[in-house]
């Protein structure tokens, strides 16, 4: 599979392997199309720069920009200038992958990531989460945010930080009402 890097994006243009790609592990967003279904899928794909390090990095997609190769370590470059801390988020983003789990941008929602069990469309994101680095102050008004905000969406707020290359300590913030 192609894509092609577009400023901060990376876009698919085959529609056929955009619709394989969504169809096996929901990634990207079909263009135009908010709620898709895979069968309904006939506009090139985009995805997240996150999204194409990942696929690259398990040679999933093969990434070019104005016709030549974007090798892993140059794609990596250009997501540590769009991310801060991508090397900690990417950790995370590939822990929640390799698990099993759909991972989408959390913009919507303020945070780093969303996160679905089965994948959009088929249920909605049971968690959000977002990635501190272990040395991270987290004030009492930011936690009391994230959980009002996740709660008042039905989710779980997590927070991941990344202890070293190979850990992960996760902390999942439930609220209870009175």
């Amino acid at each position: 599979m192609k894509g092609e890097l577009l400023e901060n994006r990376i876009v698919v243009w085959n529609i056929q392997e955009s619709r394989n790609l969504f169809a096996n592990g929901y990634f990207g967003k079909p263009i135009g199309i908010p709620k898709p279904n895979v069968n309904d899928i006939n506009v090139p794909l985009i995805l997240d720069l996150i999204e194409g390090c990942y696929l690259q990095e398990i040679s999933k997609i093969k990434i070019t920009k104005n016709g030549k190769k974007v090798s892993l370590d140059t794609l990596i470059k250009i997501c540590r200038k769009e991310y801060h801390n991508f090397d900690k988020k990417f950790q995370v983003y590939k822990d929640f992958r390799e698990k099993g789990y759909v991972i989408n941008p959390g913009i919507k929602f303020g945070c780093d990531f969303a996160v679905y069990q089965k994948g959009p469309g088929i249920d909605h994101a049971p968690y959000l989460v977002q990635v501190y680095n272990k040395n991270d102050d987290i004030s009492s008004t930011a936690v009391v945010l994230a959980g009002r905000l996740a709660s008042s969406v039905k989710k779980q707020f997590i927070l991941a930080i990344p202890r070293d290359k190979d850990k992960i300590d996760y902390l999942a913030l439930d609220w209870w009402r009175a």
